[in-house]
């Protein structure tokens, strides 16, 4: 795999890059990030009413057993970058976890079909049990790893197909990102259309099986174009080199700093193919990993070059960054839970139409699918020739609009939740239009288009250049987090609440959203919000961004040390 890959780097690159890659590689990306979005969207706003009409769980376990999954689907990302960068290439990973996501979505299929297969209503949170929850949580569980896995190397590997040194390139990577937002949002817009109706308003296997046979259809697509793909080996794996350094930094725990970081171990220039990171005085303990000891040879879990620690530093450098867009997709996750329930009990009538409560996000969607051509097209030309960014504005810029204007959504989320309950209460049979809920999905909406694109493009390009996998996985971590501390919010929230309310019942506890206090758990997450935003001014404004090396007219941001050089091997004759 070595002299391949040698041999693969020592072609001419830019007879390469005429014939593989671009725009029109990612033509097929585009088409399978429509179709699978379409399943995982669709899905993502309307199975927490499956779970709860179909599957018999309350109200939070619906929204819990929801928010699980999905923070499930994003975390095993991470298992896909993993793959990907160790043992399959990502072309061949996204297939192969794609295999297991139409699997999935075929036992959803079957099960929603089987009135034998639906548990029967028993009063309490959950009433799956025996071969039907077998069932219902293998296929689950199989669907999150199905889909966790495709997206973990789904987006690094439409992004390798634009070299980010090339400076033509470097402004087509930053579009691609919008671009990749603008496919996904089409094909959800379908998915919470046309599906959502499908499967509230016929029955629930039809919709699973529209779903089933768009995502096969998209990853025959995938297939399809592999002639015009750069498809790039898989090499050393960035989560073993950073076991390296930590390990190697443990063992060495006791030795003491050479006065001159010029004595810890690095590959001479000669010796080296690829970027090599100058040395920082920034968390110096790792330091201690790159002390090669006298009468041993620089081998792999010995001794570690100082550019792998430095990939190390970047990396950790980064993490306040992810810790700091959880609160966003907390928020995130209230919207495809509550925000559908509170959808279901208001008024679905348009005219004469019946507007099933999961579509209501297709209107922030629509948003979307207007703003990302605009500012693509209008907004990030003329930013270009102010700020001389090639993305237009920096990427964590852009993630701070999105955190603001998640605060926002989700103190009109609460105000909007006040209207509707007090009409419950007053009227149960003339609830408040369904459209009510749009404030709040719009304001999200737009907030999701600033902060995903932001992050993905800020991981791909401040990463080192081979861990440009693992770090963009770090967005879809993030969001991870932020379901599974929903989860958390809503079991402690309900825990303490119980115990404080005068009536001593939680304010999300029950089946009746009339009865509860809904409201008062946005305005937390609103609240915790605004502080989470000034947490993130904080890191944001210390993080320097790499050097911009996107060619003429476009300076540096920050200054991340890098030295190109040639390689041969890191470890010498030892490295396997």
């Amino acid at each position: 795999m070595a002299d391949h890959d040698a041999k693969e780097e020592q072609r001419p690159l830019n007879q390469w890059k005429r014939s593989k890659g671009g725009f029109m590689a990612s033509m097929f990306i585009f088409v399978l990030s429509a179709l699978d979005n379409m399943g995982f969207v669709a899905n993502m706003v309307s199975i927490v009413l499956y779970f709860y009409g179909v599957m018999h769980f309350d109200l939070a376990s619906s929204a819990n057993t929801l928010t699980n999954f999905m923070g499930s689907t994003y975390l095993l990302s991470l298992v896909g970058g993993f793959i990907s960068d160790t043992y399959l290439n990502r072309f061949t990973t996204c297939l192969l976890f794609g295999s297991l996501e139409v699997l999935a979505l075929a036992m959803l299929t079957v099960q929603a079909a089987s009135s034998h297969l639906h548990p029967e209503a028993c009063g309490k949170s959950s009433c799956v049990k025996g071969g039907i929850a077998g069932m219902f949580y293998t296929s689950l569980c199989l669907l999150a790893l199905g889909m966790g896995g495709v997206r973990g190397s789904m987006t690094a590997f439409g992004a390798d197909q634009f070299d980010e040194k090339d400076p033509t390139e470097a402004k087509a990577l930053a579009s691609f990102f919008n671009w990749l937002l603008l496919s996904s949002t089409v094909g959800a817009i379908t998915g919470v259309t046309g599906v959502v109706w499908v499967s509230t308003q016929k029955a629930w296997h039809w919709g699973f099986f529209i779903i089933t046979i768009a995502s096969s259809v998209g990853f025959v697509t995938l297939a399809l174009g592999k002639p015009f793909y750069r498809i790039k080996t898989p090499g050393d794996s960035p989560t073993l080199r950073i076991a390296q350094v930590i390990v190697v930094a443990f063992k060495n725990r006791k030795l003491s700093l050479p006065e001159s970081h010029g004595e810890l171990y690095e590959i001479s220039d000669k010796d080296a193919t690829t970027e090599k990171i100058a040395h920082t005085n920034q968390m110096r303990f790792l330091d201690k990993a790159a002390i090669i000891q006298e009468n041993s040879k620089p081998e792999a879990w010995k001794v570690c070059t100082v550019t792998q620690v430095e990939e190390v530093k970047i990396l950790t450098r980064m993490l306040p960054i992810v810790a700091s867009t959880i609160i966003l997709n907390t928020c995130m996750a209230q919207l495809q839970t509550f925000s559908v329930q509170q959808g279901n009990i208001m008024n679905l009538k348009l005219g004469s139409l019946t507007v099933p409560a999961p579509s209501i996000p297709v209107i922030p969607l629509v948003f979307i699918s207007v703003l990302v051509p605009l500012y693509e097209l209008f907004f990030v030309p003329i930013a270009r020739k102010i700020t001389h960014h090639p993305s237009g504005i920096t990427q964590l810029q852009r993630v701070g609009v999105g955190l603001v204007l998640s605060a926002i959504s989700m103190a009109v989320a609460g105000v909007v939740e006040v209207k509707r309950r007090d009409q419950g209460r007053k009227d149960p049979s003339r609830p408040i239009s369904l459209f009510w809920l749009s404030f709040q999905y719009g304001i999200f909406g737009i907030a999701d288009m600033f902060t995903l694109v932001g992050l993905l493009e800020f991981f791909y390009r401040e990463s080192p250049a081979n861990m440009k996998s693992l770090s963009t996985s770090f967005t879809w971590l993030s969001t991870a987090l932020g379901y599974f501390l929903s989860t958390v919010f809503v079991n402690v929230i309900n825990a303490v609440t119980k115990r404080i309310t005068p009536s001593k019942q939680g304010w999300l506890h029950g089946f009746d959203l009339n009865q509860n206090n809904l409201n008062l758990f946005y305005w937390f997450l609103a609240t915790l919000s605004c502080l989470n935003f000034f947490n993130y001014l904080y890191w944001a404004s210390k993080y320097k961004y790499k050097s911009e090396d996107s060619g003429p007219g476009f300076k540096a941001l920050g200054e991340m040390p890098l030295k190109r050089v040639e390689r041969k091997e890191d470890y010498g004759s030892d490295r396997e």
